[in-house]
């Protein structure tokens, strides 16, 4: 099915099964501990022995001895491999550095062995007999340091990185009110709770892995070239995801080192990533400068505005895109924005949730705050004023809709943002210093392209087959949602199995674009099904209507399930989205996120009170759901706002932190009262199901309407991420 002109009436306006708050249907496997992530498939494989991982003890240069005499002389050790015995491989296309390293070195604990024993126990112990030397040559791994060299970024998927319309150095020059600070992000770890982990069997030259990945086509056509093997000859199969934000959308070291250890085994191995190497063999997202340039009318119009960022990556990599929000988030006809990229030998960066935009609002709206404060504005009053309803850099594009001024005065009400006081540190609660902060929240639509099989058997109950994966967001609901919507059933009659690469490929769980896109790709099965059904029991397809279990057109009425008494009616499609529909108008989501925080008078140290979000993401396609998303993504906000930092040890070229223990996350100690507001917003441009994603909206904005509310409730100014008391101590008030 394409989808190339707006979408129009259809069966899933009637909103009988979608949009309406159902429980996640896989819940209960979830909290009772049924559901078999990657590590714990348990029963599919006889005979599985289990791998161990080994890192590189260099950030970079290479290897100049490597015995392994003793370790395979160790007790239940059945092979070893590095890149010796590894056989020629080649490199998948979305891998920046090879994921077995050696002789030549690219990162700190980039793998350069496994071990495979009869049990884990036993592979790690010889994995610490392994006898290697390295020869370490100079590296980069400070971006400050490297910033002024940094070339410009290249251009990625066709976007490019330099842009600029109008005149901004003479706006600027020419401004009123000028305002400029550069801010920075530091390096970010995913930190999800399941670690990247695989089970490999070859079944001769077959390859199947159970793992654990957002993108299955990706995953598996990157491993089949990885291997240089034939793609139809490599199966991926990953129904529960225990957490990825960005960090499994890639093939990884854990489902390579489980296939070439299963090769040299002659049987099934199993391989988990120890949380210590996680940190730096896989991605993160990585440190940005960005310096921010405002000129405005007295009056607050902005005129002007620039936004640069630096960011760094291994040689081949691609920058942390920082400034695409700021291309489309205010009004100004002179803007410029640009991207640069320098060369570090850090581990791989990458994506990680809301790549882009979550940094780099973290930048802007604490600029946009800095500004209003500067022309004796409201924060939320100025970001109101500089609204706009087309693209600012092709005025002729408009958005396909655009309701961030509602989140702001929907936000503002329900939070009480009127009885903020704007003069910083004047409110108090006991021994707290009491602030509200508040930012724009913004993430791009993008859709792709997603298949899926819809199957009618002899007993009424309708199954979808799709590769699309679960990441904790709710696919299996939603995807259950739309099928039961478009055949007239109720929810207990459709079974959804997902994350397997022998069904049709889907768009995958990534970039926000899941679930719009998915359901869509569902959305496309069904209409084929409706028809096939329609034909077999001699109804008219247009206007047949299918509620209640039975499908009826004029005085004629049946039973859904006998159009499959003769066997199953099956129905596939994929919904391929046309590139016009996003041209010719763009396609975003927007919110607001307000925030209140306590800073203790004495020691400066953080509480986040009370936390709100409005989000217009298009049909809201179950609120329940989207709920749990959009509060875990504030939750993450909270993280990147005033804790989560990789510290890099700029001598030695790796990052310190790599474990939970050293890099702090939220706990719920640190969550308070959470609400979420969802805008009733349809968008027919967007797709059939009139819904765009909402998962990563929620945490673009969030970090810095933190920082925002710290320096109403202190008066200082913090720029450099997390806002940690340290930061603070020196600029609070003095105690009464």
């Amino acid at each position: 099915m394409k989808f190339d002109t707006p979408a129009g009436t259809n069966p899933i306006d009637k909103l009988r099964v979608v949009g309406q708050p159902h429980e996640r249907i896989d819940g209960r496997m979830k909290v009772t501990g049924t559901a078999p992530y990657a590590y714990e498939h348990h029963d599919v494989a006889r005979n599985v022995a289990y791998g161990y991982v080994v890192g590189a003890a260099i950030a970079k240069g290479r290897i100049s001895r490597l015995d392994s005499t003793a370790a395979r002389r160790a007790p239940g050790v059945l092979a070893i491999v590095t890149h010796e015995n590894a056989g020629e491989l080649g490199k998948g296309d979305k891998n920046t550095a090879k994921l077995l390293g050696g002789p030549e070195i690219q990162h700190y604990h980039q793998a350069v062995a496994v071990v495979v024993a009869e049990s884990f126990e036993e592979a790690r112990a010889a994995a610490h007999l392994l006898d290697i030397a390295y020869e370490a040559t100079p590296g980069a791994f400070d971006l400050a340091s490297a910033k002024d060299g940094a070339p410009d970024a290249p251009a990625s998927d066709g976007s490019p990185t330099q842009t600029g319309a109008g005149d901004f150095q003479g706006a600027f020059d020419a401004a009123p009110v000028k305002f400029e600070e550069t801010y920075t992000t530091p390096d970010q770890s995913h930190a999800m709770m399941e670690p990247h982990a695989s089970l490999a069997e070859w079944e001769g030259d077959r390859l199947t892995v159970w793992t654990s990945n957002q993108m299955i086509a990706w995953g598996a056509a990157d491993l089949a070239k990885t291997l240089k093997v034939a793609p139809e000859k490599v199966r991926i199969v990953s129904p529960f995801v225990g957490g990825g934000f960005g960090g499994k959308l890639f093939l990884r070291a854990d489902a390579l080192m489980a296939a070439l250890g299963a090769r040299a085994a002659g049987r099934p191995v199993k391989v988990a990533l120890s949380r210590p190497i996680m940190a730096n063999n896989t991605t993160h997202r990585p440190a940005t400068i960005q310096r921010i340039r405002i000129g405005a009318q007295s009056d607050g119009t902005i005129t002007a505005i620039a936004h640069e960022s630096w960011s760094g990556d291994l040689e081949g990599g691609q920058p942390e895109v920082a400034t695409q929000q700021t291309r489309l988030l205010y009004a100004g006809a002179n803007r410029m924005t640009s991207l640069k990229l320098a060369v570090l030998d850090l581990p791989e960066g990458n994506a990680m949730r809301a790549p882009g935009e979550a940094p780099g609002l973290m930048a802007l709206e604490v600029a946009m705050d800095e500004l209003a404060e500067r022309l004796r504005l409201d924060p939320v009053a100025l970001r109101i004023m500089n609204d706009t309803q087309v693209d600012p850099e092709e005025p002729s594009r408009p958005f396909s809709q655009r309701r961030l001024v509602d989140c702001f005065r929907e936000g503002a009400e329900r939070f009480g943002w009127s009885a903020r006081n704007a003069r910083p540190g004047q409110v108090r609660d006991g021994r707290w210093l009491v602030g509200m902060g508040v930012a724009s929240a913004f993430r791009n639509n993008m859709n792709m392209d997603s298949g899926a099989r819809v199957r009618l058997g002899r007993d009424g109950i309708v199954t979808v087959e799709t590769d699309m994966t679960d990441i904790g967001t709710g696919s299996y609901t939603i995807i259950a949602q739309t099928a039961a919507e478009m055949l007239g059933l109720p929810l207990d009659r459709v079974q959804v199995t997902l994350g397997d690469s022998r069904f049709p490929v889907s768009s995958g769980s990534g970039g926000q674009w899941g679930a719009n896109s998915s359901t869509a790709g569902v959305y496309a099965a069904c209409v084929k099904l409706r028809e096939a059904i329609a034909q077999k029991l001699g109804l008219d397809p247009k206007a047949a209507e299918f509620v209640g279990g039975m499908v009826q057109a004029g005085d004629r009425r049946m039973a859904l399930a006998e159009a499959a008494s003769g066997g199953d009616l099956v129905a596939e499609d994929t919904i391929e989205f046309a590139k016009a529909m996003s041209k010719e108008k763009q396609q975003s989501t927007f919110g607001a996120h307000f925030v209140e925080v306590g800073v203790d008078r004495a020691t400066a140290e953080i509480r986040v009170r009370r936390m709100l979000a409005v989000c217009a993401a298009g049909r809201i396609l179950n609120p329940m759901t989207a709920r749990s998303q959009v509060i875990g993504a504030m939750t993450m906000g909270v993280g990147g706002a005033l804790m989560e930092d990789l510290a890099v040890d700029k001598r030695h070229g790796f990052f310190v932190n790599h474990d939970l223990a050293g890099y702090e996350v939220p706990v719920h100690a640190d969550i308070p009262h959470q609400e979420v507001i969802f805008l009733d917003e349809i968008d027919p441009d967007v797709s059939p199901m009139k819904a765009k994603g909402v998962g990563e909206l929620g945490l673009c904005g969030v970090s810095a309407a933190i920082a925002n509310a710290i320096h109403n409730a202190t008066g200082v100014r913090v720029r450099e991420y997390p806002v940690t008391l340290d930061k603070l101590l020196e600029g609070m008030p003095e105690l009464a």
